[in-house]
Formats: C-alpha cells, structure tokens, sequence
C-alpha cells in the first residue's frame, strides 16, 4: 500500500497520530500559472525549465517525505514513464479541472471575477497514469454562477467513477468581495461544503478536502463534523515566511486538519526537502515551530545556501490569520 492509503485507513478508523499526517507537494502550477509556474532560478536571472522542474519532482519524491504528488496530467504522464514513482509509496495525483479563477497569468484579471467551471485533462485520458485526481470549486454567494458549479462537479463525479477515478475535493476561497468577512466567510464556506457532499454517496464521495485554513474556529468546527469520513486538509496560499509555512501546518493539524498541500510554500523555498523534512518534525511535535526555522536557517548555512530573508525576519509570523 502506499503511504497515503495506509494513513487514510488509520484516519478513518480513529486512530490517527501526528504521524499520519498526509503531506503533497503541490506541484499543478502549469495549469495556473503557466511558463511561471517552475518559479525563479535561484542562480541565473531566469525562470527554471520544465526539465528542472520535473527533477524538483523526482527529488522530492524519492526522498520519502511527501505521501503526495500532485501534477498536471501532461507531467503524470512524463513522471510515469520516467519510472519516478517506481519502488516509493508516493501517490502520483492530477488536476482534473482548472476553473478560471486559477488562470494566474502574468497581466492576466480573470481571478477578479466569479470562477467559470472549466477542465482540459480528459479524465479517461489521466487515468492511465494515476487513479486519484483534484477537483476544485470556488463559491461565489451568487446562486447563478454557484449552480453553475454545481453541477459541473455532479456532471464530473459521474465520469469519474466510470473510469475509477478517485478525487479529492479543493475549495477555495474566493479572490474577490462576496461580501462576507473573516468568521463569516469561514462559516459559509464550511456550510457550502457540508451542504454540497449531503447529496454526495460513498462509491462518489471525495477522498478528503483540501481548503484554505480559515482559522481555528472554523477548522475545529469542521473537521469535528464527521471526522472518520469528511478528511479536512489545507492548502497552501501564498509564499509568506517560513515561519508561515510551520505555523500553517500545526495549527490546521491541531485543529483537527489531517492533510497538507503546499505548492509555492514549498516549489519557491530554498531547500525544498529540508523545508518539508521540518515541516514534518513539527506537526509531530519534535519542533516547536521557531525551532524549526533555526533549524532551516542553519541548514541553509551549511549548505552555502542563501536565505531569502534573514532569520530575524523569516522567523516572523506574517499571515493574519495564524496570528489569532
């Protein structure tokens, strides 16, 4: 079994440990952001190829520490043939759809208006290279374009379990005013999700969640619902410091989150496997999450690795929402 069914089954039947938490690497940014998406070069002024950013995968792979990979069909199909997932436990997963609230196009507006449901992989066509895709929704507060939605996913479902495909669902919160707020926008978002999968049976039901954290308050409220069957996970946001990316993992984990995927927090870091070696320690509480970014710090200055930022400020907690 991999490493991601095995904690899936000790999830479901209450016997989770922090060592079950369930790490992906998020690396689906082609389908978002395009010839950007491998990230800067950190030695020449360019952007890294898609060779480099296929290596970036393969490393992260073999060392072990992610229970996912996350990619676009296109990059499952190069990784499988490869033989990159050959004798580890990792999961490969592919994005099955990219609504337009994701097209993050460099001039590009399309996230300041309600997400359209879209999809460019074929799901018969990706399920010859993994048999566990996402799926992502965004909900708007505006019934039109949240039917819409609807039933793009319910139309989605149907061909997935035709070809055996098992998802998990993304939800993300909208990148413009819908008019609710903090608690709120939590609170809505949590009752569009357990509104939505009511009408959901278990040979379609997503195979865990994979949402923006929203506080703990909205997680614990979540996550407590119906914790052996709905599996709440976080993704990742925006860069931020490392502090962020340690703070994010352990408060959602002890909150009640059981899933973590990171895309930029981990593609931009300076020493991705350390980052997520770390990121490990303190969700099962060998680190304290300051602890941790020391550790990085020292990391990088062994290798002879240049900091982003300097450890004074890395070691901040920037993001508003792990402050409270």
């Amino acid at each position: 079994m991999t490493s991601l069914d095995t904690k899936l089954a000790r999830i479901r039947s209450g016997k989770y440990k922090p060592t079950d938490f369930i790490i992906a690497d998020a690396k689906d940014g082609d389908m978002g952001f395009g010839r950007a998406a491998p990230g800067p070069h950190r030695e020449h002024d360019r952007l890294k190829t898609k060779a480099e950013y296929l290596a970036a995968m393969t490393e992260m792979t073999k060392s072990g520490l992610v229970d996912i990979m996350l990619v676009s069909a296109s990059v499952a199909e190069r990784l499988q043939k490869e033989k990159a997932f050959l004798k580890t436990k990792v999961t490969p997963a592919i994005r099955l759809n990219d609504t337009t609230d994701i097209w993050s196009h460099r001039g590009g507006s399309y996230k300041e208006t309600p997400s359209q449901p879209f999809r460019s992989a074929r799901l018969k066509e990706a399920r010859k290279f993994a048999d566990l895709g996402l799926y992502s929704v965004t909900y708007s507060n505006n019934v039109n374009h949240d039917v819409r939605t609807q039933l793009a996913y319910a139309e989605f479902r149907e061909e997935a379990k035709a070809v055996k495909m098992r998802h998990f669902l993304e939800v993300f919160n909208p990148a413009f005013d819908i008019g609710l707020r903090g608690a709120d926008l939590g609170t809505f978002i949590n009752d569009c999700i357990v509104r939505t999968l009511a009408g959901v049976t278990s040979s379609e039901y997503p195979t865990f969640l994979k949402m923006q954290y929203n506080g703990a308050k909205a997680m614990e409220e979540l996550a407590s619902y119906d914790p052996g069957h709905l599996i709440v996970g976080i993704l990742g946001g925006a860069r931020g410091t490392t502090r962020d990316t340690f703070e994010l993992a352990s408060q959602s984990e002890k909150h009640g989150g059981r899933v973590a995927l990171f895309g930029r927090k981990i593609n931009f870091a300076e020493s991705p496997v350390k980052l997520v070696e770390l990121m490990r320690a303190v969700v099962e509480n060998d680190l304290t999450t300051a602890e941790a970014v020391k550790a990085y710090h020292d990391h990088l200055s062994k290798n002879r690795l240049t900091p982003d930022r300097p450890l004074a400020a890395d070691i901040e907690i920037t993001d508003p929402v792990l402050k409270v």
